[in-house]
């Protein structure tokens, strides 16, 4: 105990932002290139503001962040019941899967675009036995390697920026359209989100509100800063759309390809490319270790509770092989599954159900009753529209096919 009340709070700033920053970061210009620059910093800032708000939401709920065994399930079943219990189970599971598909595939593709020697299953293989191998050693490896892991991705970020920064064109920065702004949001869930690690971090700083709000808050402003540091550089200096050399994004998002690959294909210079991978292998490898270690404690927690099962293999293979067959059958749906995941789990489980909980107890009449009922509004409407994609009811997304062939 005497370890985690001697956590500071910039230590625990670092853990979130290493949390945050994985596929969200990579995939959010690709994502959000239709709607342009200006929409695209908007529906940042509003994001960043609900995202951090639903994070201090859980961070002040005692029975969730004071037990060590304490988990997302068992706090909502005992709020809202079964149904609660188990529409937390079925988002989670769409989260920590997704997420690791996301990364799995991401990786690859990055690797794949720098290299042909070896093929895309051998790579993602390769890099899920490295990753999941690291992931045994869960927060204890998190705590000590999280730092370093940050700075990396701050240097080599920085690296990436100034290098990119001279291609910016303002006439890139110019071309925007809100309509597209909806199809987006569930990847900008996906870039703020860190909050399965809530209560470790709630219990390595001793339970000191202070001390929590700091590393919550600025962390998620670190992120919001590097995020939209990328939409400038990405979206300023890779055209919209290209249909001499397919160098653009649109093309990438056809592809769900991450942002580095258009933009390495750009600047053809060997220390963007390595810049770039270090960046996006520290990046996805941190968030993968979080993410998967937080999918074990959830796994152990399901079987033994649900079905009395509680061995460490049966738990691992439950954990990570699933995530493995889907990146190896399907090695092209990065963007598809970044889409799942914030449209879906993140926006159940980190938007609704905070809002709910906000609106149950909060005094009748007061703003802070009004604001639950904002957060379930705004993510019910990103869940919605999510869904109707995914159901193709929406046709809100970049039409690929006519913009490879046209420059607006």
């Amino acid at each position: 105990m005497t370890q985690e009340k001697s956590a500071s709070a910039l230590s625990m700033m670092f853990v979130v932002v290493g949390n945050m920053l994985g596929a969200g970061i990579l995939a959010l210009p690709v994502n959000l290139c239709a709607a342009g620059f200006y929409p695209s910093v908007a529906a940042t800032l509003l994001m960043w503001g609900l995202m951090t708000y639903t994070a201090l939401i859980y961070s002040e709920q005692k029975s969730l962040t004071t037990s060590e065994d304490a988990d997302l399930p068992t706090f909502f079943h005992h709020e809202l019941g079964n149904t609660g219990k188990w529409v937390t189970i079925v988002a989670n599971l769409i989260i920590l899967y997704g997420v690791l598909v996301a990364y799995l595939c991401g990786i690859s593709a990055i690797i794949m675009s720098l290299q042909s020697a070896l093929s895309k299953p051998v790579v993602m293989f390769i890099y899920f036995l490295i990753v999941t191998g690291m992931t045994s050693f869960g927060m204890k490896l998190m705590e000590k390697c999280t730092l370093y892991m940050v700075i990396a991705m701050w240097v080599t970020f920085g690296a990436l920026v100034f290098m990119v920064v001279p291609d910016v064109s303002a006439v890139n920065l110019d071309k925007f359209d809100w309509t597209y702004i909806p199809a987006g949001l569930p990847v900008l869930l996906m870039a703020f989100h860190f909050h399965n690690i809530i209560p470790s971090i709630c219990r390595s700083l001793g339970h000191d509100r202070t001390k929590i709000r700091t590393a919550i808050i600025g962390g998620t402003t670190i992120g919001l800063v590097m995020n939209l540091a990328w939409l400038l550089v990405v979206l300023g200096a890779v055209p919209l759309s290209n249909p001499e050399t397919h160098i653009d994004l649109i093309t990438a998002f056809g592809k769900n390809d991450p942002a580095t690959i258009p933009l390495g294909q750009l600047l053809q210079t060997p220390a963007f490319t390595y810049a770039a991978l270090i960046f996006a292998v520290a990046a996805i490898s941190t968030s993968f270790i979080a993410n998967g270690t937080a999918l074990m404690s959830f796994m152990r927690d399901l079987s033994s509770n649900n079905f009395g099962i509680d061995n460490k293999i049966v738990i691992w293979s439950l954990s990570f092989i699933p995530p493995l067959l889907v990146g190896l059958l399907y090695p092209d749906i990065f963007l598809i599954a970044i889409n799942l995941v914030g449209g879906v789990g993140e926006c159940i489980i980190f938007g609704i159900l905070p809002g709910i909980i906000v609106w149950k107890y909060a005094p009748e009449g007061s703003i802070r009753k009004y604001s639950g009922m904002v957060l379930i509004v705004c993510f019910a409407a990103v869940l919605l529209i999510e869904l109707g994609q995914e159901f193709g009811l929406l046709h809100i997304s970049p039409d690929v096919e006519y913009w490879t062939h046209h420059t607006k």
